[in-house]
């Protein structure tokens, strides 16, 4: 076996032991809502919970998963953002927050998205799930299968807007960011959240984000706000620095400024004291001799999670240790493990990543294991 060693002086303060993020208990960060959760979108870890499981009926917030499945249609390529949608009697309806569509209206699928992002409306909210599925019925039978398929335990649709209060009808903080992540994941949902101020309808009709921390928290991309008597202030807050965005839910607040502040509080905690540690090593990796092969090597590659949370607290060095074969037999299927990057921080081991084959090299011929053979008698191969 062939191994060598790359050690990077990190240039950043990590945390040592690094081995798992402790979850924070309900009372290490000082937030008012019965229920909340910090996450981190890249890694999905959750660093602080309260009640995170509880199942609560989320107000507007179910718009994210209107939002994703929306979205997720566009880079599917099913709709695009050009598409004209056209209002229904049912949909021209509906009160709370809208943009007051008329029955007939026609709106492009990139307004409707701005509508329901911005205003959180309802009325586009319906119009889309019709434009998507056919019926809102349909579209709500589809929020709750990408429900399973992200396997939320403790979330059921009832419709598509939160509007109405039913006992049917309900998420948890923890299911919630989990949506979030996986919509913040689409950049282009971005496009929306992050506005402030915009119009429609040739500026004839203004409108302005529900979600104030868009406009004076640092960094924050979005998410979505809900209210509701019975739900009361809901919240999903998304924000970026340094290339690390958080997630922070909030439901059941007792008021707009209760609620915003426990997501300041939860997104401050984690900029202030969690980085993002690359599980990569500078280093190129250099390619594996295969033996009685059509190739006469194969070119490892990185598999996995690309970087990990880790706590800024104390002081110690990254080092990436790469451990690769000199060389395999072929036949070698693509995907197959030739090595491991070992990654530890202060000495101790903290992820281990899969180096696995780029590509498949199948045996060779007879004639090539002979002449393989010949050139490793004459010391030549």
């Amino acid at each position: 076996m062939k191994k060598f060693f790359c050690t990077v002086l990190a240039a950043l303060i990590f945390s040592s032991p690094a081995y798992a993020i402790e979850t924070l208990s309900d009372d290490a960060i000082d937030t008012k809502a019965p229920s909340a959760i910090l996450m981190e979108k890249t890694s999905g870890e959750v660093i602080y919970e309260k009640n995170a499981h509880e199942q609560l009926p989320p107000a507007s917030v179910t718009k994210v998963m209107t939002l994703l499945l929306i979205v997720e249609a566009i880079e599917r390529g099913d709709i695009s953002l050009d598409d004209t949608v056209i209002a229904s009697e049912r949909a021209a309806s509906f009160g709370g927050s809208c943009v007051f569509l008329e029955e007939g209206e026609k709106m492009s699928v990139d307004e409707m998205l701005k509508c329901i992002t911005v205003v959180s409306a309802n009325d586009c909210a319906v119009a889309m799930s019709e434009f998507l599925c056919g019926s809102e019925p349909a579209f709500v039978q589809r929020m709750n299968e990408r429900a399973a398929e992200l396997g939320l335990k403790n979330t059921h649709f009832c419709n598509c807007t939160g509007l109405f209060n039913d006992p049917e009808h309900y998420t948890s903080a923890y299911d919630l960011a989990v949506m979030s992540r996986a919509l913040i994941k689409h950049e282009l949902i971005k496009k929306y959240s992050t506005i402030w101020m915009d119009s429609i309808r040739n500026g004839e009709f203004g409108l302005s984000n529900t979600n104030k921390l868009v406009y004076y928290y640092d960094g924050c991309t979005g998410l979505k706000t809900g209210y509701t008597e019975e739900a009361m202030y809901c919240l999903s807050a998304t924000a970026e620095r340094d290339g690390i965005e958080y997630i922070a839910v909030i439901m059941h607040g007792d008021s707009i400024e209760s609620r915003n502040n426990d997501a300041k509080a939860l997104l401050n905690y984690g900029f202030a004291n969690y980085k993002l540690c690359p599980l990569r090593s500078d280093e190129v990796l250099p390619p594996v001799k295969v033996r009685l092969g059509k190739s006469d090597s194969v070119q490892p590659v990185y598999s996995g999670e690309e970087t990990a949370l880790i706590k800024k607290s104390g002081a110690a060095d990254i080092t990436y240790s790469v451990e690769l074969p000199d060389s395999v037999a072929a036949p070698v299927e693509k995907g197959q493990k030739l090595g491991t990057l070992t990654v530890s921080i202060g000495g101790k081991v903290f992820r281990e990543i899969p180096l696995v084959a780029e590509n498949a090299v199948e045996r060779a011929g007879l004639f090539g294991i002979f002449t393989d053979m010949a050139l490793a008698y004459l010391g030549i191969g």
